[in-house]
């Protein structure tokens, strides 16, 4: 007998595909998760269903349930909310968190999930390994009370970054977006909007996710002296220019990366620093950063229209629905 789960793939640029996956039988220490939400993070998963990750790169962008190899055909995607329908009594009916791609169900290890508080609901869950970004970013920047900060870059991280910072105590925080509809998701996080030729500068800290040369330069030019860059950007193979000239040594600036990779802070485990960014999404405002919803079944239809920008997102969420609530399929 052979349980199978149905789930996204990608077979070749800008086109993918539902297929019937084998599913396994939980075995000690494994959950089977059946799926209730997914998020399409635009940014990452567009660059990888265009084909546009370097080679030199294909190690370090492989998702942790990632099948298949770049280019294609490849299984991709790492925000999932699902229930636990088997596994160990204290995990079984709960809702939990997981790195893993668009699939109906799926097994993985008990400790490769994370339970969702009950005051999150199900759906805005989808953010926590986005949330997870920004919360590591913010402890490598160490932010102090009364700061002046600039978030460059109005994406999902970028604005999970200033939704983060937006009730740090006396903070000043500006999201900087060259794209003026992005105003509206400042003004529901709670934090100040501006183009770039228009923020405020005398900035402590900013930190920079726009993955542009102009968006980098913003963020130097932004900064007082003695001021940070929290590097956030994933530039693959690109050569960028950096204004290392004029300014940059009279005002003593730092620029620092951050990647979620490493834990900002030695304290913490990795599984501590995503149960931090599950308990921040008890916050509505969060909701600002999923800005659409499709089926499941439209993903092969709705994945080319997120890559070329007919659909405007952040994040867009994917709705398993009742038709996912029962038994996986069993064939002979």
């Amino acid at each position: 007998m052979t349980r199978t789960a149905s789930a996204f793939w990608l077979n070749e640029s800008g086109k993918g595909e539902v297929r019937q996956v084998t599913l396994a039988e939980p075995g000690p220490g494994e959950v089977e998760v059946r799926t209730l939400f997914s998020g399409v993070s635009r940014g990452t998963e567009t660059l990888v269903f265009r084909g546009g990750v370097p080679e030199n790169q294909y190690a370090v962008m492989r998702a942790p349930f990632q099948e298949g190899d770049f280019p294609w055909p490849v299984k991709y995607g790492y925000l999932n909310v699902g229930v636990v329908e088997h596994g160990p009594s204290h995990l079984r009916g709960r809702t939990v968190f997981c790195l893993y791609p668009h699939q109906t169900r799926y097994v993985v290890t008990e400790t490769s999930v994370t339970p969702v508080p009950d005051a999150v609901p199900a759906e805005r869950a989808v953010l926590a390994g986005t949330v997870e970004t920004a919360v590591n970013a913010v402890w490598d920047a160490r932010p102090l009370i009364g700061d002046r900060i600039a978030v460059v870059g109005g994406g999902m991280v970028g604005s999970s970054i200033a939704a983060v910072l937006a009730t740090f105590p006396g903070a000043r925080v500006e999201l900087v977006d060259a794209d003026p509809a992005r105003e509206a998701v400042a003004q529901q996080l709670g934090v100040g909007f501006a183009l770039p030729g228009n923020a405020l500068d005398g900035c402590d800290l900013v930190f920079h996710a726009s993955a542009t040369e102009p968006g980098l330069t913003t963020a130097l030019n932004l900064l007082a002296p003695e001021g940070r860059v929290i590097e956030l950007s994933w530039y693959g193979d690109r050569m960028i220019s950096v204004p290392l000239g004029e300014f940059f040594h009279s005002r003593r600036l730092t620029i620092r990366s951050s990647q979620v990779g490493t834990v900002g802070r030695p304290d913490r485990s990795y599984a501590e620093r995503m149960a931090v960014a599950l308990d921040l999404l008890a916050d509505d405002r969060f909701d600002a950063l999923i800005t659409g919803h499709s089926a499941f079944d439209e993903l092969p239809d709705v994945m080319p229209r997120l890559a070329d920008g007919e659909i405007p997102a952040l994040c867009h969420r994917i709705d398993y629905g009742q038709n996912n609530a029962g038994e996986p399929h069993v064939s002979e």
